[in-house]
């Protein structure tokens, strides 16, 4: 989908200020449509808006992309784009030695949470080209064994399953794609947790395979309760 479909009289028409009849409320001095109002909130609240959950926004996200990226900057956030996925989110902007403040909530993710982004982020790339990536819960579950070391198999499931529940209801990279613990992997991952990222996280989890806790790093989080994160992922 592309910016082609809408006219240029569309366009100008956006741009300008909206008559007193086309306000949202008594008093409203906002210039955005009201789709494209609640596009930035989407993109606001989390953790990325998609053309296939929700297509309306989607489509005033597109139609007014410049308007809502210029509101985006006066919050310090920076908007991307993925037209082949259709996917869209927010992050800081890249303000150079620049210090600017976090507009967005930081997520705290456990070690089991980044592990298992990174192998849900494995089979993304692996499948590079494919429009839908599928994986079952078993599936996964049995790559991470080998972080096991020596806890406690039960307690080590049960860490698992927090993070698969909160992969999929509260980060919204994981969609039920059957009856049974099959799962479609959203492609905003890809984008959310970048190389730079991934290779960051590959380093310390092979140190971790390598060493267990030595470092006092990555086994003190793993070791921890479920509510101790030892990363942060920014607004996602």
């Amino acid at each position: 989908m592309t910016d082609a479909v809408f006219s240029a009289h569309d366009r100008q028409a956006d741009a300008e200020p909206p008559s007193p009849d086309d306000s949202l409320w008594p008093g409203d001095t906002g210039t955005l449509r009201d789709d494209s109002r609640r596009a930035l909130l989407e993109l606001l609240q989390g953790p990325y808006l998609s053309a296939a959950n929700r297509g309306r926004l989607w489509t005033a996200l597109l139609a007014d992309t410049d308007a809502i990226r210029s509101r985006l900057h006066d919050l310090f956030l920076d908007l991307v784009i993925d037209r082949t996925d259709e996917i869209a989110f927010v992050r800081p902007v890249d303000a150079g030695e620049r210090a600017v403040p976090l507009a967005v909530r930081a997520r705290p993710l456990t070690f089991m949470d980044t592990l298992m982004l990174l192998v849900l982020r494995q089979h993304l790339v692996a499948a590079r080209g494919e429009r839908r990536v599928i994986v079952g819960k078993d599936e996964i579950y049995e790559q991470l064994v080998p972080y096991r070391v020596d806890r406690d198999e039960a307690d080590f499931e049960r860490r698992m399953n927090a993070s698969w529940t909160k992969l999929s209801n509260k980060l919204g990279v994981l969609h039920r794609a059957g009856a049974d613990d099959r799962v479609e992997i959203s492609p905003a991952l890809r984008l959310i947790v970048d190389d730079d990222r991934v290779a960051a996280l590959q380093r310390e989890y092979d140190r971790f395979l390598v060493g267990g806790a030595s470092d006092g790093t990555v086994g003190d989080a793993a070791a921890g309760e479920e509510s101790d994160g030892d990363t942060e992922e920014q607004g996602r």
